[in-house]
């Protein structure tokens, strides 16, 4: 309960690394769920009834032949079903590991109606994506005959990779130039690291990498519309995937406090620790927001040895980003959950956080209404999940529409300025999932590929 308006009584804040030791904490950022062996596949692939017109595949954002490639797992061709799958999705390998199966292809999957357990279609991928990537990405999907064209691509995360491999795959060259050290984009930076654990992120990218014709150059950054028209004169084609930079503020009292951060950036310190013992966590944590985002900073909380951990969020949980087998994945693991609570102040100590005061809200036609009630949390660390924007301090100039935040641009990723085109979180439309990003490169790709035209004879 809060002392005052603007502190509680919290004693002095406890944020300290090596809660856990370095083995422990290892083990625990292991592999969230684990691959199955070829007995289990063999075994998960049999239940399938291959459907004619199935659900699962008209649920997949990348339009995935689920039924084609879970028959080759049947038949023990993981060549083949990983074919299947990655020419409609060439970042599977995350996909299987990161993507709401759950509400996607799983959600409509015959069994789980017959059943109530639906075919586990997203490790099924897992396991022919992974059975593959020691061969060259190449032997799999051979370029095209050298076009003579250049493509750029503007940001390195899931829907560049994917434009750039498309374009590649149809004997384009291609720059990729990312403003992080590191390729990969939010799946090297933005996703839990049990999810994708192993370095899978960067391992998958030095394979797609393999395919020839692409080149990643890194610490380049977008910065205004002259970049921009250099862009445009140099290559034949231009692919913005740029996704969302910047975080949104809470607007209220006390958010410059020390122990107060963005989730995404705590999220990315721990992707790049090489141990991740070593990174300071609070023994009590306040995560505010409701997306994956909220999940995946409150669940690695815990990993790192918070003994209570809090995610809160202004509606209730049918509103939550985050699907109900996430939400319920973080509550097995020790967060609790709170709903119809809205941020009103950070309560601080001695210029350090100290917790979080909340006012209730209810609907009332439609519109959220304080109540008057209030809730307060003791806190050592708030980390601010409540989403991101386009850092669009370069947009000035260059000719492109923004609209509700994102840029317009058609559903191939076409922009009113000839050759420019965008996609991913960055394009008015996105829903920010990584295999909608995926989507959005791949129709790009095409697109551009239809752009720049006959391929110029070599030499």
């Amino acid at each position: 309960m809060s002392t005052s308006p603007g502190t509680i009584d919290g004693g002095p804040p406890d944020v300290k690394a090596g809660r856990l030791g370095p083995a422990e904490v290892a083990q625990r950022f292991g592999d969230a769920v684990p691959p199955l062996t070829r007995a289990q596949a063999l075994v998960e692939a049999e239940r399938c009834l291959y459907c004619h017109d199935a659900p699962c595949s008209t649920a997949c954002p990348t339009g995935i032949d689920v039924p084609s490639f879970i028959r080759r797992i049947a038949d023990d061709n993981l060549r083949g079903a990983a074919r299947v799958i990655l020419d409609a999705n060439p970042l599977g390998g995350t996909c299987a590991r990161v993507c709401p199966t759950e509400v996607l292809c799983e959600q409509v999957c015959v069994r789980h109606a017959q059943q109530g357990k639906a075919v586990e279609i997203g490790r099924l991928q897992r396991h022919a994506v992974d059975a593959v990537m020691d061969r060259p990405f190449a032997s799999l999907f051979p370029r095209a005959a050298p076009s003579g064209r250049r493509v750029a691509v503007v940001g390195a995360g899931p829907s560049g990779l994917a434009c750039a491999v498309g374009l590649a795959r149809l004997g384009h060259e291609v720059v990729v130039h990312d403003a992080r050290p590191k390729g990969g984009g939010l799946n090297e930076y933005g996703l839990a690291a049990y999810k994708v654990a192993d370095d899978f992120a960067q391992r998958e990218l030095a394979w797609l990498l393999g395919i020839g014709g692409i080149r990643l150059e890194t610490g380049w950054r977008l910065a205004d519309a002259a970049q921009l028209a250099a862009l445009r004169r140099e290559y034949a084609a231009v692919y913005l995937a740029v996704g969302l930079g910047r975080t949104y503020t809470l607007g209220v009292p006390g958010e410059d406090l020390a122990g107060v951060r963005d989730a995404v950036d705590f999220i990315a310190d721990l992707r790049v620790a090489q141990d991740k013992s070593t990174l300071p966590i609070g023994r009590r944590v306040v995560v505010i927001g409701g997306g994956m985002t909220a999940i995946d900073a409150a669940v690695q909380s815990r990993l790192l040895g918070a003994e209570e951990v809090h995610i809160v969020y202004r509606r209730g949980p049918e509103q939550m980003g985050a699907s109900r087998a996430e939400q319920e994945w973080a509550q097995t693991r020790g967060v609790a959950i709170h709903h119809w609570l809205a941020p009103e102040a950070v309560l601080g100590s001695q210029g350090h956080v100290a917790g979080m005061r909340f006012v209730r809200q209810r609907l009332a036609a439609g519109v959220l209404q304080a109540t008057g009630a209030h809730q307060s949390f003791v806190a050592d660390m708030v980390l601010k999940a409540i989403g991101q924007k386009l850092d669009a301090g370069w947009l000035d100039g260059t000719g492109l529409t923004l609209q509700g935040g994102r840029i317009v641009a058609d559903d191939d990723g076409r922009t009113a300025t000839p050759g420019l085109f965008v996609g991913g979180d960055a394009r008015l439309g996105g829903r920010d999932l990584t295999v909608e990003a995926v989507e959005d490169g791949k129709r790009a790709a095409a697109a551009i590929h239809a752009l720049i035209g006959t391929p110029v004879a070599a030499g």
